[in-house]
Parts: structure tokens; C-alpha cells; sequence
């Protein structure tokens, strides 16, 4: 965000000194959110979710595939986000590759936990149909369509709310097929399970300006940012993942504090947006 003037500077950052933002919000308080499911008929799962104006799209593409040789016991997800040139000025030219990569990159350290699995939001071996020889492969696409700062949050969201949108095709596997390398397998087009999104947490980012950090930080005051962190943390309150920008460093006690916060703000966040998907689903099923 550029071409802030000197003054609107120092009026965001004491706006939120005083907790008071320039929108009228506390420094906790995100801005209204709004979620649609089914938006994209091909995917098996799909959603688009806006915080002010931010506003993404996500989707979820599940096909078979064969587990890796390292890890036969779990199925693969995969996440990429891409960005529309025209959803803010940063992402004109090459500006987008390179937020999208940034993006990418954070929700798959959020989501889905370190190499070996642990801490995953979305649970790998629930997509595991013949151990060793079959699994599911979810291929995650998130698109920035219009961008007014706290992508990461509004992404995650997305996502979280097209999991739940997402009906994984039964699988009938041949009788006879124990001994063989690759079995035949039989898939439904009409029994679907819905896909588990219990373990799947909301990403919460504390955005410190001056010595306050706030929660869904607009485009003008992520511009005034000393540095940020990004926790996921489930309905469980467990930790799944963290992540930061910025140069500016953090004291150990900081970032205490932060994921005490974020612990706080996570549970308002899931119980809101768990509301907005199951009335998103309910409008959806009456169409």
C-alpha cells in the first residue's frame, strides 16, 4: 500500500494505540465475514469466503493415486495459490508469482504440519483407501480475487470451508486384489462421505503496528507494520502451525503472548465461521 500520506500514517497507528481503528473495529475484532459454498460445480468441494474486501476462492480436487513409498499409511494433499493480476496493484507483472509462492508456502507450513505429518490440520491418513497401494490425492487451489490485506486468514478460511463442502466418493476395491501391485478400484458417482474438517484450524495473524498487535489487519495498516505471525490452531486449541514476516524480530515472551491471544480470538473465529458454512450449505441445499 503506497502513497499514504504522513498524517494517515500517524492516524492509523494511533487509532490502533488507542484501540479504535480507522473502520471503527477494536484491535481483535475482525471485519464482517461472508461465506458461499458450491461455487465452482466441477471441483468436489469449493467455497469463497470475504473479510471487508478481501475476497478468495477456493477449491478441492480429489483424485486417486498411489501413496508414497515413504509413507504408504497416508494419502497427499497438496496446496497452490494463485492470484488475480487485477486484485490489487502488487500483483501486477511478476508481483503475483511471488505472493502467490509466499502464500502457498504458509498455508501448506499451517495446514498441513511438518514432513513427517505431525501437527497436520487436515489428517492424511483418513485419505489412505489400500495402504501402500491406494490413496486419495486432494489438489487444494486457493485464488486471491480481490485483496484488502489478511490473505493468509481469509485463504485458510476458504479452504477449511470447502474441505467441509467436499463429499469424498466411496471406493469399492476388488475381492481379489490383495496380492496385486495396483487393485482395481470401483468408484461411486452417486455415495460420497463428507470429509472430516474437525482437525481442520482457522489461521489467526497477529499484525504488529507500534507496540499493538490487531487481528485482520486491513491493506493500509499492513502497510504500517513492524511484522506479523500467523498461528493455525484448531477447535482443540492445539497449535498447527506458525509462521512470520516481517524484518523486525520478536522476544520470545511476544510471541507467548501472541499465541495466548490467538488461542482466545481462534474460538470466536470457528464458531463464526462454522455458522456462516452450515447456513452457506443450507442455502446451497435448496437450490
Amino acid at each position: 500500500m503506497t502513497g499514504l500520506s504522513l498524517g494517515e500514517k500517524l492516524f492509523i497507528q494511533g487509532g490502533i494505540a488507542q484501540d479504535l481503528r480507522t473502520d471503527g473495529r477494536k484491535r481483535l475484532t475482525y471485519r464482517p465475514i461472508y461465506v458461499e459454498t458450491g461455487v465452482i460445480p466441477q471441483a468436489n468441494g469449493s467455497a469463497r469466503v470475504q473479510f471487508g474486501g478481501t475476497d478468495v476462492i477456493a477449491s478441492v480436487k480429489a483424485e486417486i493415486g498411489r501413496p508414497n513409498p515413504m509413507q504408504p499409511d497416508k494419502g497427499k494433499v497438496m496446496i497452490n495459490v494463485s492470484c488475480s493480476p487485477t486484485a490489487a496493484p502488487i500483483f501486477e507483472g511478476r508481483g503475483d508469482e511471488e505472493v502467490s509462492a509466499e502464500l502457498t508456502v504458509t498455508l501448506q507450513r499451517c495446514l498441513l504440519g511438518g514432513k513427517s505429518g505431525a501437527g497436520a490440520g487436515i489428517d492424511p491418513t483418513s485419505l489412505v483407501v489400500v495402504e501402500g497401494k491406494v490413496c486419495w490425492d486432494l489438489y487444494i487451489d486457493g485464488l486471491v480475487i480481490s485483496s484488502d490485506g489478511n490473505l493468509l486468514d481469509a485463504l485458510g478460511a476458504a479452504i477449511k470451508a470447502a474441505l467441509s463442502n467436499t463429499g469424498i466418493p466411496q471406493v469399492q476395491v476388488a475381492a481379489d486384489a490383495s496380492g496385486e501391485d495396483r487393485p482395481e478400484v470401483d468408484i461411486s458417482d452417486e455415495e460420497f462421505l463428507q470429509f472430516d474438517t474437525s482437525g481442520v484450524p482457522v489461521i489467526i495473524t497477529l499484525t504488529k503496528v507500534g507496540r499493538h498487535y490487531i487481528v485482520d489487519a486491513t491493506g493500509e495498516e499492513e502497510s504500517q507494520m513492524s511484522s506479523a505471525v500467523s498461528i493455525s490452531i484448531n477447535r482443540k486449541g492445539h497449535i498447527c502451525g506458525l509462521s512470520k514476516r516481517g524484518g523486525a524480530g520478536l522476544d520470545h515472551s511476544v510471541i507467548l503472548d501472541m499465541i495466548s491471544v490467538a488461542r482466545h480470538v481462534s474460538e470466536q473465529l470457528l464458531n463464526k465461521l462454522d455458522s456462516e458454512i452450515s447456513a452457506a450449505e443450507a442455502v446451497q441445499n435448496e437450490l
